[in-house]
């Protein structure tokens, strides 16, 4: 069979520990015998991060930009462990959060679902996916330990005068932070919310908590709204899909109450804790996808776990490990998709689709890395290693192609 030719390089990130090598596997089995791909390669490894001084993550960064198209693999945020594990020069920032504050844009979270795998929450009958806005909170807080009595005060100074609150007075020791966010960023996080709903054809929802916090989070709401009705509400009727707001806490119980089969968009702490609860109610985090979307059509496509540090030990001691590489294969298939879409390759969609449908035919068959056997009902599900399970998609998608 000839191989499926493309016209635009993937911007390609690889990563760390087990991911890594099974990136390696995915592309030797699953795509290189079929598609005669091109790729910009960057090494986001840990070791090369450190060589280059974060570097080439802002350079991969830059690449996304330009060729529009990138697939990641799980990188290592390192903390102190890390730094004396792998003798690093400096604590590197996450890799993610450096392509995210470039491309400013939006993580949108989906589970991949199976039919034997009955989400805990019992009505759920489709995906939820998670947009999580991914600037600012607590992630870029400012921390102070008081050790004393004393007056916390919230101070700006701008050009045109100065503005201070009391923020507590302190009567013994407690911690003080302090968080902010853009408005440019708020508008790009509801531009691509808004973009992704009406590519995915789904309702939206949005949640933050304005009834308390009446400025900042009412800034979200207030934008979302404003940028809503002034760009998109005519397209979402047209569709038939809608925008809906409501508190954090209501999102909560309506999402529990709900079918599923909507994007629930969500600030940057509220995004990273439901978008773990949710993957673990359809299942594992190791089946759901993660993909960045920039307000300008920029996409990366990734897994939405981590580089499996457990079975990577393993695997550096000469054992098997059972681990599972869906989620890291279906980054590839949504980026060699969206780089078919924009480059009209038709071949290349069909090829993304028939890899995905391969990956769903071995599961249905029951065979399925040791993770998923557990949770499997209605089949007889027989546990391989990930070499196998890789290898049995690869059998299934070749009779798809033929």
């Amino acid at each position: 069979m000839e191989k499926i030719k493309m016209t635009t390089p993937l911007v390609e990130m690889d990563g760390d520990e087990m991911t890594r090598i099974l990136w390696k596997m995915i592309k030797d089995e699953l795509i290189l015998p079929f598609v005669d791909l091109k790729t910009e390669y960057y090494d986001l490894g840990l070791v090369k991060r450190d060589e280059t001084k974060d570097q080439i993550t802002k350079d991969a960064a830059e690449a996304n930009k330009k060729y529009g198209v990138a697939v990641k693999c799980a990188t290592i945020t390192p903390n102190a462990k890390r730094m004396d594990e792998y003798k690093l020069h400096e604590m590197w920032k996450s890799p993610n959060g450096t392509i995210r504050s470039i491309l400013d844009g939006t993580v949108f979270r989906t589970p991949i679902t199976i039919p034997s795998i009955h989400p805990v929450v019992k009505n759920w009958e489709q995906p939820i996916t998670i947009a999580r806005h991914a600037y600012g909170d607590v992630y870029k807080s400012v921390e102070i330990r008081v050790p004393e009595e004393g007056t916390a005060k919230l101070v700006f100074e701008g050009k045109s005068g100065k503005e201070e609150v009391v923020i507590h007075e302190f009567k013994g020791a407690g911690v003080l932070q302090g968080m902010h966010n853009l408005d440019k960023s708020i508008r790009s996080f509801a531009h691509s919310c808004f973009k992704f709903a009406i590519d995915t054809k789904q309702d939206l929802w949005f949640s933050t908590k304005d009834t308390i916090s009446k400025k900042y989070d009412a800034q979200f709401r207030e934008i979302f709204e404003e940028i809503y009705n002034n760009e998109y509400k005519a397209e979402f009727e047209k569709l038939g899909i809608e925008y809906f707001y409501t508190l954090i806490d209501d999102a909560v119980a309506r999402v529990i109450r709900s079918k599923g089969g909507f994007i629930w968009a969500c600030k940057n702490y509220d995004g990273d804790v439901m978008s773990d609860m949710v993957s673990t109610a359809f299942g594992s985090l190791a089946m759901m996808t993660s993909v960045l979307v920039s307000p300008d059509g920029n996409y990366e496509y990734e897994a939405a776990h981590g580089t499996v540090t457990r079975h990577y030990y393993k695997y550096l001691n000469g054992e098997e490990t059972s681990t599972n590489p869906m989620a890291t294969i279906f980054a590839w298939s949504g980026a060699l998709r969206k780089r078919g879409e924009k480059d009209g390759i038709k071949e290349l969609m069909n090829f993304a689709d028939q890899l995905e449908a391969a990956c769903f035919d071995t599961l249905n068959e029951g065979i399925a890395t040791k993770d998923l056997v557990n949770l499997m009902e209605g089949v007889t599900p027989k546990a391989v290693n990930s070499k196998d399970f890789i290898g049995a998609i690869r059998e299934r998608l070749e009779k798809r192609l033929a």
